[in-house]
């Protein structure tokens, strides 16, 4: 695997493509880090660079879109406008050496950014994607699906003794009410599910599935006009 924060400028291949995690900085209920989404984003481009030829794996970027969040203290939000305005200014940089630059995305909130950002970066013609890491089943935040692929990438930073379950009801349900008032309004716990059951071996056949999506996403690549990634 490259690295593009421990290597020398000499080191840089003609062209390559750019993988670069994306998360946030937010409240993950009594028993996950508030880095939880840029930790499985990093997990799954790292391993997602190990296995494509001519990859590189960007320093991670670390802070999001995360102002649902904010009524829990330590959240700390750069916002949709902000957000999109550095994805835009990081795609143009890095698109004048860089052949290709995929996006992995840790947190749901930033996905607006990301499509703004995709649609200008698109028509300036870089050629720039974005990948959802949504394991396509289970709970929506800091519940059984997130608990467990964090029992496997980093289990020392898991306090299962502290977790509690949080609303359970349909993410889809609960969104214009999230929008509205925030996560805290709906669950006063921070978790959207329940962590009850998780486990490490679960989160290692999620990650399997998630890198898998990517690597195949990223040979097809095939992108729409908001920057997505097919896949």
């Amino acid at each position: 695997m490259t690295s593009l924060g421990g290597a020398a400028w000499p080191e840089i291949g003609a062209a390559p493509l750019l993988v670069v995690p994306l998360g946030s900085v937010e409240q993950h209920g009594h028993h996950l880090p508030f880095a939880t989404d840029t930790v499985v984003a990093s997990a799954v481009a790292e391993r997602a660079v190990a296995t494509l030829e001519g990859a590189l794996l960007a320093p991670a970027l670390t802070y999001g879109a995360s102002g649902e969040h904010e009524d829990f203290p330590g959240t700390v939000s750069l916002g949709t406008e902000a957000l999109t305005a550095l994805l835009v200014e990081y795609g143009r940089s890095a698109c004048r050496w860089a052949g290709r630059v995929l996006v992995v995305n840790g947190h749901g909130g930033n996905l607006d950014a990301l499509r703004a950002a995709g649609t200008v970066l698109g028509r300036e013609g870089r050629d720039v994607a974005w990948f959802p890491c949504a394991a396509g089943e289970g709970d929506a935040h800091a519940g059984r699906t997130e608990t467990s692929l964090m029992l496997h990438v980093e289990p020392g930073a898991v306090r299962p003794d502290r977790s509690v379950p949080g609303v359970t009801t349909p993410i889809g349900e609960l969104l214009p009410r999230l929008r509205a008032e925030g996560v805290r309004a709906v669950s006063p716990t921070g978790v959207l599910g329940d962590p009850s059951g998780a486990s490490a071996d679960e989160g290692a056949r999620l990650l399997d599935g998630l890198v898998d999506r990517l690597v195949a996403a990223t040979r097809n690549w095939r992108v729409d006009g908001a920057g997505r990634l097919a896949g």
